[in-house]
């Protein structure tokens, strides 16, 4: 069992470069599936999800070639049988779009319950909406959905709720339909417009990505082409806080400033300096810290995966903060791993009061799922003494080398291997 271990109270410093996003890369991957010649990703991070994308695509017959450790060429014409296995699909939220582009290449698909994070009832109820209105059929087998139709039809898809994952399922299942679809209360997140520019990129016809009406016009063929990944909002927005917690100055580069417009804003509200460069921010504090309130919303409101990053950051504030967050039903599960440290948070339901107590202290901490490991390292640099911090496997699925950035910044981080007898011992 590996570790992270901090030893809190130094303020960060210095330059961070952010990888390519992980909710863009996670799709784009499965969407060269739907590509008839070789492509090539670029700024694809090097993170654990990714991984287990490329196996995925690997073990149905692609062939998956890395160039570097974030530039990859695919081939996956040798792809003939469109079913994802069984236990790499079970451990990852994202393998749910294998579901949009099997169905979209081959008419069929065999994909198994999604897994990922316990963040409540996640259901894909509105995926397979869509899918029925393309005028496919489902059904489940042994633990997976089977999707299946004998063609695609384009039609117009209206979302009960706004849905990243159902919004890019929709998009890959219509991109070679027969015909125009038109998807209504469409999801409007950076990651959305990416797919959609890599789609088009390759021949697809698809306009209106960043909106709430998207139009795809069908394709018979997509060609290959060499795409860049867009920069990672959440692990930008992650080293902004990380800076503004431990109140430090740190320079945040290669993103999209207008992606972190709603963390810019509220960190702005708390005292914390925000400049914004062409491709950088500028983070630091030079004064007390204040408190806000905040309700996560769908893009361009504040993201849900931002809210225990920004939560812990508000511990640390004079007075008290409300969040609400009601896009996923177990997103405070962190919260009793904060209060080990010191905070003052009560929770009923899906509202958070937090009351700041100025300073945490270090404890032995774990990550219950990956934004939450993200705010127990927020917690760790801020706090006095030292932090332990497990289950650290929930963070590298969405962060790249995390450890190794933080020491760049003046961080006291390290990970620590513990063989599995002795952490046992220690549990028991």
């Amino acid at each position: 069992m590996e570790k992270f271990v901090i030893n809190g109270g130094t303020p960060l410093k210095g330059t961070v470069q952010i990888s390519g996003a992980k909710n863009a890369a996670v799709a784009l991957v499965a969407a060269t599936i739907l590509c008839d010649e070789t492509c090539v990703l670029e700024n694809v991070p090097e993170i654990s999800d990714i991984t287990k994308c490329l196996t995925i695509l690997r073990e149905m017959g692609a062939e998956v070639e890395l160039i570097d450790k974030n530039t990859i060429k695919f081939n996956t014409k040798g792809i003939t049988n469109p079913e994802v296995p069984y236990e790499l699909a079970r451990t990852m939220r994202a393998s749910c779009y294998f579901l949009g582009t099997l169905l979209g290449r081959f008419h069929d698909a065999f994909v198994p319950m999604p897994g990922g994070c316990d963040l409540g009832d996640r259901p894909i109820d509105q995926h397979l909406k869509a899918f029925k209105a393309l005028g496919a059929s489902d059904e489940i087998v042994n633990g997976a959905n089977h999707v299946y139709a004998d063609e695609l039809i384009g039609n117009q898809i209206y979302f009960d709720f706004v849905t990243v994952g159902a919004t890019m399922n929709a998009i890959f299942a219509s991109v070679k339909a027969k015909g125009l679809t038109i998807i209504e209360n469409a999801a409007k997140e950076p990651h959305i417009v990416d797919l959609a520019n890599f789609l088009n990129s390759m021949g697809a016809d698809i306009r209106g990505a960043g909106t709430d009406v998207i139009k795809i016009r069908g394709v018979d063929y997509l060609h290959g082409v060499t795409y860049a990944t867009i920069p990672d909002q959440i692990e930008a927005g992650t080293y902004m806080v990380a800076a503004a917690a431990t109140k430090g100055d740190v320079v945040i580069a290669n993103v999209i400033p207008k992606h972190l417009e709603s963390i810019t804003a509220k960190l702005r509200k708390c005292g914390v300096n925000v400049v914004e460069n062409d491709e950088s921010v500028h983070v630091w504090v030079d004064g007390p810290l204040m408190t806000t309130s905040i309700k996560t919303m769908p893009h361009p409101g504040f993201p849900t995966d931002m809210q225990p990053q920004f939560s812990t950051f508000l511990t640390l504030a004079e007075g008290t903060s409300i969040v609400t967050d009601d896009i996923f039903d177990n997103r405070f599960r962190y919260v009793a791993e904060l209060r080990r440290m010191g905070a003052d948070i009560s929770v009923d339901g899906k509202v958070a009061v937090i009351q700041g107590v100025g300073r945490l202290t270090g404890a032995p901490v774990s990550a219950t799922d990956l934004r939450a490991g993200a705010a127990m390292i927020i917690a760790g640099l801020a706090a006095e003494g030292t932090t332990e911090i497990d289950n650290i496997h929930y963070i590298e699925r969405g962060y790249e080398k995390i450890d190794e950035k933080l020491r760049g910044l003046g961080a006291d981080i390290k990970r620590v291997y513990i063989p599995e007898a002795t952490s046992m011992k220690l549990s028991g």
